[in-house]
């Protein structure tokens, strides 16, 4: 379409434009690593439009087809789906983009979160790793499906960008409230759990501390675990979930691993009879090579078969006591993993749909492996600097004396 010619160049100056805003934090290396990420996104963007027709081409058809009390309906009273068709309304029918130029402009919200993760990294990680020759950061953050499941039209990438933005926000949530206020907004229209695992996770990562102020830990741990609470009746609602028990969730669990589990929906995985810990494995780790079917699951599997090799190396050190001296809000972004594992992976038996909603989880388990490796290099410098101080006080040899 004529549009595109004005959309997509529009997309990609916006993209660079929202880079600058964080000029002043981010050394040259970094805006010329954001750059490369963006153009990256966007090529895998193009190649999701064009070769995956699912939901997302209905996120952009059926606005179309919309009128303004219809689009009014959805965005104030909708949910998931059909707030998402709202939401995508101004785009995909008052703008009248074509598929391609909207799917870029979600490319664009998905590099959004990507830019957020990229900071909270930036802000709270102050030691790279080598591994086998290769610098850690922020070359794992061009493995393809973080790119790939955030640069779809629909709720993947709208969701990518609230967890981001609100870990950004986090940091400072005083400064940053109204990006804090979008974020659970947004993801509550779509997803109400996410925001409950999120606001049940960074309440928990407030309790257990870090070097957060008794003040703000007591404070902000209510609010986030009230907010969590008293959405917690929506999302019962949303699941379809009876009651807040942990028969309600088991029964809710197994319904969704029968039809997810199904024959017809892909690539199978028959999740129902594992043990909670293979579940849980199969939902970080899942498709593998054996699991292959066609281009997409073989990166797939090259890129857990990375996420594999550096999950080892991590869980090598010492986990647990990075875990306890991480900033809050890698923590929060670790219990928000465990919390969507659980979910998730009690329930999920296609790899497709496993893949999709795991990338809502993998910045953040990506974060903590990069954080496990930072504290066991800032450890070993301690260790240095100390030992380095004993020898400066040691009492030097009678000869050493004489001679000075």
């Amino acid at each position: 379409m004529i549009l595109d010619l004005i959309y997509i160049p529009l997309i990609i100056i916006l993209g660079l434009g929202f880079i600058n805003l964080f000029s002043s934090q981010l050394t040259d290396r970094d805006q010329s690593m954001l750059k490369k990420l963006f153009f990256f996104h966007l090529l895998l963007g193009t190649y999701y439009c064009f070769f995956i027709q699912g939901d997302a081409i209905g996120y952009w058809r059926v606005p179309k087809a919309y009128t303004f009390d219809t689009f009014k309906e959805g965005l104030f009273n909708g949910e998931g789906t059909m707030f998402m068709y709202a939401f995508n309304f101004m785009f995909s029918n008052v703008l009248n983009m074509s598929y391609l130029s909207n799917t870029l402009l979600y490319s664009l919200f998905g590099f959004m979160g990507l830019t957020f993760f990229y900071m909270v990294v930036v802000k709270t990680i102050p030691y790279n790793k080598m591994i086998n020759g290769y610098v850690l950061f922020p070359l794992i953050f061009f493995l393809p499906n973080l790119h790939f499941w955030s640069a779809g039209v629909g709720k993947d990438t709208t969701l990518f960008l609230c967890i981001g933005m609100f870990a950004y926000g986090i940091l400072k949530p005083i400064t940053r409230i109204p990006l804090l206020v979008i974020s659970v907004l947004l993801a509550m229209a779509i997803r109400p759990h996410i925001v409950l695992f999120l606001m049940a996770g960074f309440g928990l990562a407030y309790i257990f501390g870090g070097k957060v102020s008794v003040f703000q830990r007591v404070l902000f741990s209510g609010v986030l675990i009230g907010i969590g609470l008293a959405i917690l009746p929506s999302v019962m609602e949303f699941a379809k979930i009876e009651e807040a028990s942990a028969e309600g969730f088991d029964k809710f669990a197994e319904g969704k691993a029968a039809v997810l589990s199904r024959g017809g929906t892909g690539s199978r995985i028959d999740v129902s009879g594992m043990p909670f810990p293979l579940k849980v494995l199969t939902f970080w780790f899942r498709p593998f090579f054996f699991d292959v079917r066609n281009l997409n699951g073989l990166i797939a599997s090259i890129e857990n078969l990375i996420f594999v090799i550096v999950f080892i190396k991590a869980m090598r050190t010492k986990p647990i006591t990075a875990f306890r001296k991480a900033p809050f809000v890698i923590k929060g972004l670790v219990f928000f993993l465990i919390f969507g594992s659980f979910a998730f992976s009690q329930s999920l038996g296609n790899v497709g749909i496993m893949i999709r909603m795991r990338n809502m989880f993998l910045p953040g388990m990506l974060i903590y492996l990069m954080w496990v490796f930072s504290y066991q290099q800032q450890v070993a410098k301690e260790q240095l600097l100390a030992y380095r101080e004993q020898l400066r006080q040691r009492p030097k040899p009678k000869e050493q004396l004489l001679k000075e």
